[in-house]
């Protein structure tokens, strides 16, 4: 499945049996996008203890991440798909807390994330817990934002996203010190108040078309430095997703989700 060229192998492990018990190496596997399935990530759709599913994610470097959200509206789908459901709305368990998704008709979903968090403390960033880092130094001569989505992200502001050469300054910021378990890092081009242009380089992934998580903080660190309202869309290599910042925290992210094809791993 893919969402807004975001892509992901998807099993839905409630009908699924026998998956092996090293999911890290099973997930490089099928993520290898010469040697196995290939995907931006390994998704699972389980049942929950909180809610009724539970996702799972699994970047192609093995390592699980908490949240995805690009891969969370492949799972409402996956959801309706495998008729799973009864209603268009849903809550489902992740690695960020639970979530609620709703089918919104035209092959897209609504989630609302939950919270952007803003404190070192509960990105994972180090230094003083309670400490905000907005406009910060991360060096290469950039200042950057940092924001949780239940996972963590850097976000950048440049004149213009496209001349920033991700495959140098990706790397380094992922690994930025800062940042001990890494960083999602986001290149952001303000167009105007309300249209933002993204380009993304994911932990444990690297480039990849889109990342909804980092749309969200994107948004959310274009707010709070000034440079944006609450309801922007966000423009990224694979498409567009509408986000808005809403005055309590809660972050609600618009976008498609569709199935590209079905089949049979045998080996």
């Amino acid at each position: 499945m893919q969402g807004i060229g975001n892509d992901f192998v998807m099993i839905d492990a409630i009908q699924e049996q026998g998956l092996p018990l090293d999911l890290a190496g099973f997930a490089q596997k099928v993520n290898d996008r010469r040697f196995g399935i290939g995907g931006d990530g390994l998704i699972l759709l389980e049942k929950g203890d909180e809610a009724p599913f539970r996702m799972r994610m699994f970047n192609p470097d093995g390592s699980e991440s908490e949240m995805c959200g690009n891969g969370i509206r492949c799972f409402a789908r996956l959801l309706q798909d495998h008729e799973h459901l009864t209603e268009d709305s849903v809550d489902v368990e992740t690695g960020a807390g639970t979530l609620n998704l709703k089918l919104v008709g035209d092959n897209r979903v609504r989630v609302d994330m939950g919270t952007a968090r803003l404190t070192r403390g509960e990105i994972g960033m180090t230094g003083p817990s309670g400490d905000q880092f907005v406009n910060q130094p991360v060096g290469e001569g950039y200042l950057g934002t940092a924001v949780s989505m239940g996972n963590p992200h850097l976000v950048i502001f440049v004149d213009d996203a496209s001349k920033i050469d991700l495959t140098e300054i990706g790397p380094k910021l992922e690994h930025h010190p800062e940042f001990p378990k890494r960083v999602n890092v986001h290149f952001i081009q303000v167009v105007d108040r309300s249209h933002l242009i993204q380009r993304t380089w994911e932990r444990g992934a690297g480039i990849t078309l889109a990342c909804g998580t980092g749309a969200c903080a994107s948004a959310v660190a274009a707010f709070v430095t000034g440079r944006a309202d609450r309801s922007v869309e966000i423009q990224l290599p694979g498409g567009k997703l509408e986000i808005e910042y809403l005055e309590d925290g809660r972050v609600l992210m618009t976008g498609p989700a569709e199935t590209v094809f079905e089949g049979e791993l045998t080996a």
